[in-house]
């Protein structure tokens, strides 16, 4: 699977802990792991652009089929031979070799993204022993798809996350979700995903309320804190520093507004899409809210929960599908 377990002394671990910088907000973390978790990401991106002639796609879709099904989109073509067409004119765009450069200009190696990846995977093995730890790969296809996250393989569109500075940028996606894709993203929007997937995040499907919506983000960003301690909370969930701020400083009036429009038992999904879907601010609260306000308040109240109850581990909490005894029991009450 492209990893090794190998054991981690305490001094490694205090190490790792004291570098992270003043300025970060670090969580909880154990005292000491017993395993780290060793990756070696493997590129496939320069191969991917120089995919220009027919034999060299026939060889990548033997070699390579899940990147070829999910990142170049294999089965959205009528049969094989129009794809390899397709990929052959796409990579003998005059410029591919620019954004290839580009790429080896942001990502020179892999060392930085390896280290993130380890350090969160250490604490996933420390919280789950018994989980696979994945394959992970870099591609680029021409901005298709950004990330793929499943059990055993994690795959990363560079291209997508070449920064703000990047001659090369998505086409046709708004600049408010264009601000998170930058390389600092991506082992928090991985985590994320692990922390929504529902190997980990148990929920009720007979509860469709916006709280059970809200307490699932919740546990979600919970989880993703655990595996990242030292990551700003705003980076976790895709905020810049003046929403995070305003929204701290705001979160009485903010929760003054769900309670006031009694938000918290609504099932509408046109309502579950102003508070938790992507948008560019919650404009029903204020014009400067930050978007998806509700799984910012399902965190909050999910660190009270667990503020309040130190008994419960990580894995009772994910596994726990009653989102109205969470809040209950939260006793939420922002000041």
């Amino acid at each position: 699977m492209g990893y090794i377990i190998r054991a981690l002394s305490l001094l490694v671990v205090l190490l790792q802990l004291i570098s992270c910088s003043s300025e970060e907000e670090c969580g909880y973390q154990p005292e000491e792991l017993e395993f780290s978790v060793e990756l070696n990401i493997q590129r496939l991106e320069n191969e991917m652009l120089e995919l220009k002639t027919r034999e060299k796609v026939s060889r990548f879709m033997e070699k390579e089929p899940l990147i070829t099904k999910y990142f170049l989109l294999r089965d959205e073509y009528p049969n094989d031979s129009i794809f390899i067409t397709e990929m052959v004119r796409r990579f003998n765009n005059p410029h591919i070799d620019t954004l290839k450069m580009e790429i080896n200009r942001i990502f020179p190696d892999m060392s930085k993204l390896e280290r993130e990846f380890e350090e969160a995977f250490s604490l996933l093995n420390h919280y789950y022993p018994e989980v696979t730890i994945p394959q992970i790969k870099t591609v680029a296809t021409g901005f298709d798809y950004d990330l793929f996250v499943s059990d055993t393989l994690i795959v990363v569109g560079l291209d997508y996350y070449l920064g703000e500075d990047s001659k090369y940028r998505p086409m046709q996606t708004y600049n408010y979700i264009l601000q998170r894709y930058k390389p600092k993203y991506i082992v928090p929007s991985v985590m994320l995903l692990y922390g929504i997937s529902s190997d980990f995040n148990d929920t009720n499907k007979e509860d469709i309320s916006v709280l059970s919506d809200m307490i699932s983000y919740g546990k979600s960003f919970y989880f993703s804190k655990r595996m990242l301690p030292c990551t700003p909370d705003s980076i976790l969930i895709w905020y810049s520093d003046v929403e995070m701020n305003g929204a701290r400083e705001n979160e009485k009036i903010i929760w003054s507004h769900f309670l006031r429009e009694n938000l918290l038992w609504e099932s509408s999904h046109l309502v579950k899409k102003k508070y938790l879907d992507e948008r560019p601010k919650t404009f029903e609260i204020s014009p400067d809210c930050p978007p998806r306000i509700g799984t910012w308040l399902g965190w909050q109240i999910v660190k009270e929960y667990m503020k309040s109850h130190p008994e419960v581990t990580l894995q009772e909490l994910m596994s726990n599908q009653d989102a109205k005894r969470i809040f209950d029991e939260s006793e939420y009450r922002p000041g």
